[in-house]
């Protein structure tokens, strides 16, 4: 492991965002460990995805087990592989569907974030749209040799971004969408930055009212709560027409759905999950895949969780032949247990070694003082079966921070200090405890 080297960059992100409890957006690989299993079967789905098919995947597993972790190095590996994705969390403001905009709201969180691999960080929309555009003008010149300045360039081009967006037109709200590519095209044709981005704010679902989008687009219809996962379902056809595998759609602390109180909307939210389950699995949706990911109360509370809902309950649940604790991930749920011990350690290796290398010492902690702090770990938090990834992660992060700002105090003195008595947890309040941490 000594000759591993990560750009500082990298180990910046990866020492901040663990010592504060959540996600790096980058440098995952360098510390993933376990999970290859997992890794394997939504991999596979991806190539699916990308051959025409669709894919949903409820990713669930305990406040800490590693499910943000997974959807983060999940939509990296996709990146990498020319699909374009896009993410999101629930929370009271953003749902599936409600009576006050939720729905668009995750529509437009969702635009916000979509992603590529030269726009890893959000906002590719536009980039989207100008390479499509790139595209087709380099292909018209090569086939047709005609010249950048040529008049009948522009013509050629329409006639093929005409020739996508009518293919579209028989898709659920396909007229307007393709009506507004076209937009977008004329105004980047006549260099108008006012028409390009009236075009861009239609599509970002951010006209609130059909008169407004009729003035400024000349568009009667708008992207609203009701039919903003049709919408995602057109984009999926449009990046895979124009080059893309696949768009991929990474919705996480689905137990924000869980927490609704009002039944009425609550189960509204189920629906719409149903319907979207239903379109990926039974092949009405195209190159588009939907992973979720929530905590098992979530899933399996039988009086508010997904499995209050019948034709929701049905569909998850576990076959006869893949309990007892055998696997099975080719289902449309994948449930994360926690990382074994050996696991643990080897994290606990890289994590020592990527915060040496941050600021520039020499590790020199060996296993016997990693296994010594796993042993600590799981004492004080009471239980086996309570130890999270997270908590492990976040204490070890704090011992190496302390370690590394008070040179005078050894790993025994540090472990010494903090040495005290199990605790006898309720498992309940050591999970509340935990769901106060966003990862």
């Amino acid at each position: 492991m000594s000759e591993l080297k990560i750009p500082k960059r990298m180990t910046t992100a990866l020492v901040n965002s663990l010592t504060a409890g959540v996600v790096p957006r980058i440098g995952l690989e360098h510390i993933a460990v376990g999970r290859k299993f997992e890794i394997e079967a939504i991999l596979r789905d991806m190539d699916n995805v990308s051959e025409g098919g669709a894919t949903f995947k409820l990713i669930t597993g305990r406040y800490g087990s590693g499910k943000s972790f997974l959807l983060q190095m999940i939509r990296n590996y996709a990146m990498d592989r020319e699909f374009v994705v896009a993410d999101a969390d629930l929370s009271p403001e953003r749902r599936l569907v409600g009576t006050k905009g939720q729905g668009l709201a995750t529509y437009r969180e969702l635009m916000t974030h979509l992603s590529t691999r030269t726009r890893p960080d959000g906002g590719a929309l536009e980039v989207i749209l100008q390479k499509w555009i790139a595209s087709i003008q380099q292909a018209a010149m090569k086939e047709l040799g005609l010249r950048p300045n040529d008049l009948a360039l522009n013509q050629e081009v329409e006639q093929r971004i005409f020739a996508i967006t009518s293919e579209m037109q028989n898709m659920v709200h396909g007229f307007e969408f393709a009506k507004v590519l076209a937009a977008y095209w004329n105004s980047y044709k006549l260099l108008d930055d006012e028409g390009k981005q009236a075009a861009l704010r239609w599509l970002r679902g951010e006209y609130a009212t059909k008169t407004e989008a009729r003035k400024s687009i000349d568009v009667g219809v708008i992207i609203d709560d009701s039919n903003w996962y049709d919408y995602m379902k057109l984009w999926s056809e449009f990046v895979a027409r124009i080059g893309y595998k696949g768009l991929l759609l990474f919705i996480d602390e689905g137990v924000n759905l869980y927490k609704i109180t009002n039944s009425i909307s609550r189960q509204s939210n189920y629906e719409k999950l149903l319907m979207m389950f239903n379109d990926t699995m039974q092949g009405k949706a195209e190159h588009l895949g939907i992973f979720l990911g929530g905590t098992p109360q979530f899933v399996e509370d039988p009086r508010r969780g997904l499995f209050s809902y019948e034709a929701l309950r049905s569909r998850l649940v576990e076959g006869r032949y893949g309990t007892e604790g055998l696997k099975n991930y080719t289902g449309p749920m994948l449930r994360l247990n926690m990382l074994s011990h050996e696991e643990i350690l080897i994290l606990l290796q890289k994590l020592s070694q990527i915060h040496a290398m941050h600021y520039s010492y020499e590790s020199s902690l060996s296993d016997v003082q990693l296994v010594q702090f796993m042993e600590l770990a799981v004492g004080r938090l009471g239980a086996d079966e309570l130890l999270t990834t997270r908590e492990i992660v976040r204490d070890f992060m704090d011992l190496l921070n302390t370690l590394y700002q008070n040179p005078e105090k050894t790993f025994s003195d540090l472990l010494g200090e903090h040495h005290v008595a199990p605790a006898a947890a309720d498992p309940d309040e050591v999970n509340d405890f935990l769901a106060e941490f966003e990862l």
